[in-house]
């Protein structure tokens, strides 16, 4: 069953509603954060193979594999290459950090939210506590679903790092 556009984007704007501002800051993160999975993505699959096959060709192409100036310049090819693969993994894995700690923020505003309708209405208006309770968990659920959906691309481009990084070292070792 195909979902619609249009009840889609009511359904988050209604979510982001219910959750408060601190939603919508999760919001910025969840687009920043894609934005750079994204970006990796293309990378590992339009630049970094030609990027690699440069750094082999002019490590190929020196007649000198084995002297101590050799050697330190093996070293700067697979640093560069290491740093051009890894790009924003360090941010990506700063913003994963980052969504449960937001969503526990949306956790505290909400229930200070829910002490205020306390302190002025007393416990007897259940409807507006309930309000509060709301707009105290959909941040913390929202953060913790961004942070589980950022944890597998970053295992993920940390073995493409690893295992191209050794890929290279390698193919250098052999030459």
């Amino acid at each position: 069953m195909p979902i619609e556009p249009l009840r889609f984007l009511y359904d988050i704007q209604e979510f982001m509603e219910a959750g408060g501002p601190v939603v919508r800051l999760l919001m910025l993160l969840a687009i920043g954060l894609w934005a750079m999975i994204f970006e990796r993505l293309l990378f590992y699959r339009r630049v970094m193979p030609g990027m690699l096959a440069e750094i082999r060709a002019a490590w190929d192409g020196r007649t000198d594999h084995t002297s101590w100036h050799a050697q330190k310049i093996k070293r700067r090819f697979l640093a560069e290459a290491q740093r051009q693969i890894r790009g924003p993994l360090p941010m990506i894995r700063a913003f994963v950090a980052l969504c449960p700690l937001v969503g526990l923020l949306g956790t505290v505003t909400g229930m200070i939210q829910v002490f205020d309708v306390m302190a002025v209405l007393g416990t007897g208006n259940a409807r507006e506590m309930a309000s509060g309770v709301s707009a105290a968990t959909l941040p913390t659920l929202a953060g913790m679903v961004l942070a589980l959906s950022g944890m597998y691309p970053i295992a993920r481009f940390q073995g493409i790092l690893d295992k191209e990084t050794r890929r290279l070292r390698d193919h250098m070792n052999l030459a």
